[in-house]
């Protein structure tokens, strides 16, 4: 798969295409649905699928200090696209001044004039342009004066619609990157699975931390992870660690340390039935299968210790049942 970033990475040449146009933040159901769409008719057409996203998310250029929680860095969102059978993602620099442009700039810009548009595939409220003044009516008006079709996908073909069952999400709401960001901010990450397709993945690199949990007998990887990254609500969970392509199953604490007065978030995952590990300095990812339980203080060290092996034996159960994540 081909990956750009600005429009002046576009291949010289470049013919027509079958074009999809979003955030793409978590490549959820809905996402997928869009995505798979634009794949099949790209192929029965014999040109190539080309997803564009934005980078950093358009609310923070238009509402600085709104940047939403990011469930998917733009790798990995690359990775789960070309998992889908995407030929090429442009990743486009939003900047104030692209989102000045009008919707017919916009257009002409990017669909025209770089990727030679063919057809156009989008859900029911996608919005371009400056104010997101553009909607599925103008660009299909738009495609009659520049020669590209437009298709939609309706939302609520994948079933459900929703989280499913215990999501939280209710009947009959479409998939959607708000929804995700809710679930797991709630700690519902086996909702926000249900969204994704897939457990919520964290990433980041190991570092130092105050190496309480090795004292008591269950070392944890202290994951630094990138800004603005979604990360579930403060508690234990079940799910796996996964560094140098090897997944782990995993006891995962998310919060502050309440047991020692600690004031900064982390996220804190134990390899289960594994010694020796070095992971200090590895890029690693942690993948959330199922909330445990909340935070507490104990009364006493050994109250804590016994509770933590709960925890882990309560997590290798989970874990057991479940499917090893994947390089995607």
């Amino acid at each position: 798969m081909q990956r750009w970033r600005g429009l002046e990475d576009i291949p010289e040449g470049w013919g027509r295409s079958v074009v999809t146009i979003g955030s793409y933040d978590g490549v959820h159901r809905g996402h997928q649905l869009i995505l798979g769409r634009a794949v099949r008719r790209a192929g029965e057409l014999g040109v190539p699928a080309v997803a564009v996203t934005f980078d950093p998310h358009p609310s923070e250029v238009v509402r600085p200090g709104s940047h939403p929680p990011l469930l998917t860095p733009h790798r990995r969102r690359a990775e789960l696209m070309a998992a889908l059978g995407v030929d090429a993602v442009l990743v486009l620099p939003f900047t104030r001044e692209f989102s000045q442009l009008s919707p017919a700039d916009f257009v002409v810009k990017v669909l025209v004039d770089k990727l030679h548009a063919r057809l156009v595939v989008e859900g029911p409220n996608f919005r371009f342009g400056h104010r997101a003044a553009g909607d599925i009516a103008a660009l299909t008006e738009l495609g009659g004066t520049y020669d590209y079709a437009v298709e939609v996908v309706d939302l609520y073909e994948g079933g459900e619609g929703s989280g499913g069952e215990g999501s939280g999400a209710g009947a009959g709401q479409p998939f959607s990157s708000t929804l995700t960001r809710r679930l797991i901010a709630e700690g519902d990450v086996r909702g926000a699975a249900e969204v994704l397709g897939r457990p919520h993945q964290v990433e980041g690199v190991v570092v130092p931390g105050a190496r309480r949990g090795r004292a008591l007998g269950f070392p944890t990887a202290n994951l630094e992870t990138p800004p603005h990254t979604a990360v579930p609500a403060d508690g234990v969970y079940a799910g796996w660690l996964t560094a140098a392509g090897e997944a782990m199953p995993a006891a995962i604490s998310v919060g502050t340390n309440p047991q020692f007065d600690g004031e900064e978030r982390t996220v804190e995952a134990y390899a289960i039935d594994r010694e020796g590990l070095d992971l200090y300095g590895a890029h690693v990812t942690v993948d959330f299968l199922a909330y445990l339980r909340g935070q507490e203080r104990f009364a006493t060290l050994e109250d804590l210790t016994a509770r933590m092996a709960a925890d882990v034996d309560e997590a290798r159960t989970a874990v057991a049942a479940a499917t090893p994540p994947t390089g995607t």
